[in-house]
Order: C-alpha cells, then structure tokens, then sequence
C-alpha cells in the first residue's frame, strides 16, 4: 500500500550526533529566553538559547510590540527588579526612549503613581543589543534551530532533538527552559497543556507617510478572558499548523488592506516593516501545580521567586512561585513566558513583556541551581536558598505586599 493509502510512513531509526553538551538549554530566544539563558549562565551553568528565527526578542521584536510594559503596580511602587529592569534599560540603551524621571531617582509615590513605569523601544535597535547582551553574558546562540522533541530518562529530559542546516542532532543538557511561547517542550515531554484556539488576527506594522514613520498598532478586538469574539470574525489556535499558516496570511491580508487605505488618503506612504512572525497572543500553557488566576493577587507563596503587577490596571501585585514554571512529571523541565502555568482569568497578565522577563530570570536560576546541586526535580531544591540568590543579582521578593 502508498503512504497515502496507509495514512503514515516509518520513519527509520538513526543515530544521531550529539552537536552539544550543556547545563541549561534554552528553547526560545523572546524576551522570557533571553532572560532564562542570562540568568541560568550568571549563575554558573554552561547555558545554550536555541531560536528558529534569525533575531532575538520574539513579538517585542520580529512582532513590533515595541512598548516595555510596566515594572510599577500603578500605585507608584516597583515590583520588577533584576533582569526585568535590566531588560528595560536595554531596550532604551540606543536613546530612543528614556527612563520616566519620576522612576530615575526623582519624584515621589505619589508622583510614580500617575505615571507608569514602562517605555517604548525602537525594535531594531532593542534585537542588536539582545544579541549583544547574550554574548557578553557567555550564553551560546544557535540560531536557524528547531527544536524537535526531547529523549527522556527517569522521568527527565537528558537530551534536546534539534533541526538545523547542519541535520538533525541531540544537545545533551542537564535541565531545560521552555520558553518557546507555545510550550513546544511541555508538550513534546509529556505535561499537560492547556490550548486555545481564540485568538484573532493581528499585525502591528510601520509605514513611512513621506514625512515620518509611524507605528500602526492594528488587530481584531480580543478577549483578555481567552474567549472567543464573534465580532472579531475568524479565531486560531497556536499549536494548529494550518491555523498558524491561515492566521498569518489573514493577518497580512488586514495590513494590506489598511496600507490601501492609507495610501489612498496620502499617496506618499509606503510600508516598512511588518511582523515576520504569527503575532498570537496566548496559545498554548503548561498545566503546572499551580496555575495562577486574578483571585490571586497578593497571595504569597512559599516558594515565590518573583512579582509583577497587572499591566490592564492598578493596584494588582502576583507572586510568581516556582510551582507555576515547574513541570509536573518532567523534573528538569521549567516553563518561562507566556508558556507558564497560568488560569484564563490572568494569562493576558502574565503574557506581557516584563512578566516573561521576570519567570525567564527565576526559571534560569532555578535550573542552573538543580544541575549545580545535583538535584533530580526543580520541586527538591532550597527555596530559601533560590529566593536569596535571585534578591542577590537584584531581583525583588517582597512579601510586604501580601495580604493573603
């Protein structure tokens, strides 16, 4: 019978070479990636970030969402230090943008309160000085790599399978960060995950109008609450390869009927940039211990390694515990960004620029931290002892702001 009439084909076995050995390897060079490779080689560990694209920053790059969202929770306090502030001040180091002086070292509560601390950044500008960044941190880039699936034993991941010009090989690794956006990882090692298959069309793109350029932000109305919007016509799902295919080209189809328009009204425009990658908000989530939903607001976990405030509004401040990164049935296996262990009722929140920044800096630390003790799960390591070398390089715990 055809491979068309059996409906599969079998692939033979192979052995495949081992192109790399490492502590920590990263799958995802987003912001939550690049955070995750950083922390994991300033805390010791060989660490290697693996990116199919050509260009670091995920959406806030190669997807021109080009404002750093909110390290305050809008009271006019700073709930986001460490890498999440550094990334900030990186984004900005090419002076587009500054600092709000009321968060350099001037101004009051009260002042900070009235204006948040977030800036936008020039997308171009912020990629270079990423890759900039890896490099001088020591963490090694595999660009053009696809990451395939994992071999797993005794329940952990000893070995990444990637894809690239070179063929297919193995990076042995001694602990993992999923930071693929998508929970490629979770998924392939076995985790329960979460779909969703609502998100809308979307595509920020600049345009040159002959005098300056400018920045269309341009999508489909969405749900914060991961539901459906009949108005917004056509919804997708992230982890469906048609659907990432239909959703880019529908996509595109908006851009260029909003550059007709545009151009119809000012014959001198002429697109610039748009997204070169699906711009979907959430797809797919690891289903950790803990999945952190609104009603947790203030709550404080034993083993939080991190906080963020809600970006929508005031007034909310997350713990971050480790629980909600872990995987539950792959020890060695940490999930940063958009692809965490979050509810319906708070993955917009946790979705967002600064958040993937602070989980990539906790997940990082926590995994060069198994593979330097010689630990079995990231469940068994010293919390105490995690919490106080993150608040070491600048990251903030704070427990005062629980009031649960």
């Amino acid at each position: 019978m055809s491979a068309a009439e059996l409906g599969y084909v079998t692939e033979p076995e192979r052995r495949l070479p081992v192109s790399g050995s490492y502590d920590v390897a990263v799958v995802g060079g987003g912001i939550a990636g690049v955070a995750a490779a950083v922390a994991a080689a300033r805390h010791g560990a060989k660490t290697c970030l693996v990116e199919k694209e050509f260009g670091l920053g995920g959406l806030a790059t190669l997807g021109n969402v080009i404002i750093y969202l909110p390290l305050c929770d809008g009271m006019g306090n700073q709930v986001i230090k460490g890498l999440g502030e550094e990334l900030l001040k990186l984004s900005i180091v090419d002076g587009h943008a500054a600092v709000p002086a009321c968060w350099a070292g001037q101004g009051t509560v009260e002042e900070r309160a009235k204006q948040r601390y977030q800036v936008p950044f020039n997308p171009m500008s912020y990629m270079l000085a990423l890759e900039g960044f890896l490099e001088a941190n020591g963490v090694e880039l595999l660009y053009d790599t696809r990451f395939c699936g994992v071999v797993k034993e005794g329940g952990n991941i000893t070995a990444l399978i990637v894809e690239n010009k070179g063929g297919r090989s193995a990076l042995a690794c001694g602990a993992v960060v999923d930071a693929s956006g998508d929970a490629d990882v979770c998924w392939c090692s076995g985790e329960d995950t979460v779909s969703l298959d609502s998100n809308v069309r979307c595509g920020w793109f600049y345009h040159f109008d002959g005098e300056k350029v400018k920045l269309n932000c341009f999508s489909k109305p969405f749900s914060s609450l991961c539901e459906r919007m009949p108005e917004s016509g056509a919804s997708f799902a992230g982890d469906r390869a048609g659907d990432v295919t239909t959703f880019v080209l529908e996509s595109r189809k908006l851009i260029a009927a909003e550059l007709a328009k545009l151009k119809a009204e000012n014959p001198k425009v002429e697109p610039l940039f748009m997204p070169s990658i699906p711009t979907m908000r959430m797809t797919r989530r690891l289903k950790g211990a803990v999945e952190l939903e609104e009603s947790d607001d203030k709550r404080w976990f034993e083993d939080s390694l991190g906080m963020t405030g809600d970006w929508r509004k005031a007034g909310p401040v997350f713990y971050l515990p480790l629980r909600s990164l872990a995987g539950v049935k792959t020890g060695n296996l940490a999930a940063a960004g958009r692809c965490m262990s979050s509810g319906n009722t708070s993955w917009d929140v946790m979705r967002v620029i600064p958040t993937c920044a602070v989980t990539g800096e906790a997940a990082g630390a926590a995994c060069a931290a198994l593979v330097r003790e010689h630990k079995k799960s990231l469940l068994e390591l010293d919390i105490p002892h995690l919490q106080g070398a993150l608040r070491e390089r600048g990251a903030l715990i704070d427990r005062a702001y629980s009031s649960k």
